[in-house]
């Protein structure tokens, strides 16, 4: 079951704004409703986010993420349309049960921090357990465990005055952590701190991420953010979901014009990763095959080159051409193998510009091999090239050498 879903969202503000709805479906422009004193933020919004998964929402000012998250949470009711969070209809939700909805299942961090300057650190990072009736000695715990996720602790008795901005985010994040629900809702949680700070911000989310597993909605109006942190993104426009897909699957094909034109100067080799553009290796061999068999295969797939693999389908290493043809007229049995140190390798998540210096370094492809060192696949150099070369052609910039792939295939 998803997390939360999203089913023909629409909000419009205004007289009877039933009206609006009954209008957009008809084909009625957004800017017409305005003639009618309506004003559309939301237009058939319709969103899945699984389990674990951090979802992106996407878009400029005005564009109707803000007004979106608030009805996922229940601050907003929908005009038409339904939201539910896990099995819980929330646009039905009334009274306690939708308060308990918040309490439990939902914590919110917001842009500006919304911290309680008279209450310290501590106090607030605890706030959420309070509502929810926790005694306060497993509160001031769990509070204390959440600031030292985020790099905080220490600062439990501190007022929120005394720190940063940086560090008050923080602590934004630290009460939504300490509450211990499943979800988290972020509305441009990082927009007001520095690009620095800013950034930051964003590694301690994914390092957290990588450790909580939370299911995270996260509206920002900034691309790079976006490309950066959504395992996949919701593109909006003038209330409207515009596309939804991984950044790659945005990048290498976007739904219209619109997306295109949006995504046009992002340099693509800070988003691409490997497993978006890996092969399946023409052959593989085991390092107790002879040379005369690599030279067999490389022959009829027209390679210069073999992954050397163990029974498990773990690297071992590589062979190439010049030295399987040495081995074979020194008459030699045993295979020349490159060994695993010196072979270039990623994992499915490297991106492409981390890629680029092993590559340059090395005569052979990148090979890409999971946690347990077995191969799943293998990026030639001229697959890196092409990538690399939609980066530039879209405007990004691409630190690709120069030298990566001369003379090999």
């Amino acid at each position: 079951m998803a997390s939360i879903t999203a089913n023909n969202l629409y909000k419009v503000f205004g007289r009877r704004p039933e009206r609006g709805v009954q209008a957009l479906q008809q084909g009625t422009d957004r800017g017409e409703l305005r003639s009618m004193g309506l004003t559309a933020a939301v237009i058939d919004a319709s969103f899945s986010v699984d389990p674990g998964e951090i979802f992106v929402v996407m878009g400029l000012s005005g564009s109707g993420k803000s007004t979106l998250i608030r009805m996922v949470n229940g601050l907003l009711q929908p005009t038409s349309g339904e939201v539910h969070i896990g099995d819980t209809n929330v646009t039905r939700a009334k009274g306690e049960h939708l308060r308990r909805v918040r309490r439990e299942n939902v914590s919110m961090v917001f842009q500006h921090f919304a911290l309680m300057p008279h209450r310290t650190v501590g106090e607030n990072a605890a706030y959420a357990l309070e509502v929810q009736g926790v005694n306060r000695a497993d509160r001031q715990a769990k509070a204390e465990e959440a600031l030292d996720m985020v790099d905080l602790g220490g600062w439990a008795g501190y007022k929120p005055g005394e720190l940063s901005g940086g560090m008050r985010q923080r602590v934004g994040l630290a009460r939504a952590l300490a509450a211990g629900t499943d979800i988290m809702l972020m509305d441009e949680a990082f927009s007001a701190l520095d690009p620095l700070i800013r950034r930051e911000m964003q590694d301690k989310l994914v390092e957290l991420q990588n450790r909580l597993d939370k299911t995270v909605l996260f509206i920002t109006h900034d691309l790079n953010e976006a490309m950066r942190l959504g395992d996949r993104i919701a593109m909006m426009r003038d209330g409207r979901i515009e596309q939804i897909g991984t950044a790659e699957q945005i990048l290498n094909d976007p739904a219209n014009n619109y997306v295109a034109q949006f995504v046009q100067d992002v340099d693509r080799s800070r988003v691409i990763t490997a497993d978006g553009i890996m092969e399946s290796p023409p052959v593989i061999i085991g390092p107790e095959q002879g040379p005369l068999v690599a030279q067999k295969l490389m022959r009829e797939t027209q390679t210069s080159w073999l992954v050397v693999v163990g029974r498990d389908r773990t690297l071992v290493g590589m062979v190439h051409e010049a030295g399987v043809a040495a081995a074979v007229r020194e008459r030699r049995d045993m295979l020349p193998v490159i060994p695993r140190d010196q072979v270039a390798t990623a994992t499915p998540t490297t991106l492409l510009a981390d890629m680029f210096r092993d590559a340059s370094d090395a005569n052979s492809p990148v090979v890409v091999v999971d946690e347990h060192d077995r191969v799943l696949g293998t990026i030639p150099h001229v697959t890196l090239l092409a990538a690399a070369s939609s980066s530039t052609d879209n405007g990004g910039q691409s630190s690709v050498p120069s030298t990566i792939g001369e003379g090999v295939r």
